[in-house]
């Protein structure tokens, strides 16, 4: 690629691996588990890493590293390494990095498996996390221990829609000398580059935004070179790498991201600015709605405000059940960031395994739902959640 081209929509379609001598001008898939070499010689090389080549596909293939190459371009990151799943771009990120002994201070308001993994699996080998709540940045300071290693946020969190200040959050690590870790799936590299403010790696599940379409599994994570090898050789031994196919299929999804998140966005401030007037809703969160508690801090680090509306409904459990089974046109499924238009009930589905108090600690209430604002047209869109919200 022509080094003067920078712009995000123009990276996200003209990395690609190098053409084959069949001149393909989109890329081939490479389904192949293993690599052949010329010789004994190159073998020893390549495998002494003496030589930069292809080995085998659980270490790296054409398709995982043109979507990796496109994923770091985008997020302003050195070095990345690409997995089956975004939780396995989570727990492999955390276990590459950490020791028994260690320390995380993370945001209380996090994905429910990654919740799990700090108070369930860590614990088996000594790794204690603290939390503290979005609006209490000021407080991380005090959860920092003498073995505090990593801090960690969601900005826009899961399922709530808070918004953190990556810049403080990149302070503070900085001045601790943590490091600073940050989901940015929500986000999304074409809204929000979390390297800016001072994350030393950027974690996603491209299963969401980055697919688009509801087709594929896969996460990545990026950030410096040091740190990406650590994980890397980490996950070379432990397999949870990236298939080429969905590394295929996520990479082309790349060259449509810009178009398709501004139509996201777009739908989803119209919806939430429907939502907030209607009788039926005590409150709406969207990150460029003025009433988001945090929408001064969403302007200052984010292009647009994401396709994510929190808002809860009255009449609790009975309310939102009574909504959930009168949608027609919008999909009940646990995904997110799909052309279609989707609704969650976190409190029983993707949080479900969380206490209650926990749950209310983040603003899980029985009563809100989780909507990622699909493709459609936005009148269908309204249309739908009213005649759903009439029932109630």
């Amino acid at each position: 690629m022509n080094k003067e081209q920078k712009h995000f929509e123009t990276q996200a379609i003209r990395i690609q691996s190098e053409r084959t001598p069949y001149q393909e001008h989109s890329s081939p898939l490479y389904l192949t588990s293993g690599f052949v070499f010329e010789g004994s010689e190159e073998m020893r090389a390549s495998f002494a890493e003496e030589k930069e080549r292809n080995l085998y596909s659980r270490f790296s293939n054409p398709n995982t590293t043109e979507f990796v190459d496109k994923m770091c371009a985008l997020e302003g990151a050195e070095a990345g390494y690409a997995f089956a799943t975004g939780m396995a771009a989570v727990f492999s990120t955390f276990a590459a990095l950490l020791n028994s002994g260690d320390h995380i201070v993370s945001s209380r308001s996090v994905f429910g498996s990654t919740h799990s993994l700090f108070i369930k699996y860590f614990p088996k080998w000594n790794i204690e996390t603290s939390y503290f709540q979005v609006n209490e940045v000021d407080t991380i300071e005090k959860l920092i221990q003498p073995n505090t290693k990593i801090l960690y946020a969601e900005s826009p969190t899961n399922p709530g829609v808070d918004v953190l200040d990556l810049e403080k959050l990149g302070n503070i690590a900085k001045k601790h000398n943590l490091l600073l870790i940050i989901d940015n799936c929500f986000a999304t590299p074409y809204l929000q580059n979390p390297i800016k403010f001072g994350a030393d790696l950027v974690i996603h599940s491209a299963t969401k935004l980055i697919d688009g379409q509801g087709r594929v599994l896969g996460g990545v994570t990026v950030g410096t070179k040091e740190l990406i090898r650590e994980i890397y050789l980490f996950s070379r031994n432990t397999g949870p790498a990236l298939s080429p196919f969905n590394a295929w299929v996520l990479s082309k999804s790349l060259e449509t991201l810009a178009v398709r998140v501004d139509k996201h966005c777009e739908n989803a401030l119209e919806l939430a600015k429907y939502l907030e007037k209607h009788p039926k809703i005590n409150w709406v969160k969207y990150p460029f709605l003025p009433s988001h508690p945090q929408y001064e801090i969403a302007k200052k680090q984010m292009k647009l405000g994401g396709n994510i509306i929190a808002f809860e409904i009255n009449g609790g459990v009975e309310g939102g059940k009574t909504f959930f089974d009168h949608i027609k046109m919008s999909s009940l499924s646990a995904n997110l960031g799909d052309t279609r238009t989707i609704v969650t009930h976190p409190a029983s589905t993707t949080h479900s395994k969380l206490a209650i108090e926990d749950k209310l600690s983040v603003g899980i209430t029985d009563g809100m739902v989780r909507c990622s604002v699909g493709l459609e047209h936005i009148q269908d869109i309204i249309k739908d959640i009213e005649q759903a919200l009439e029932k109630v």
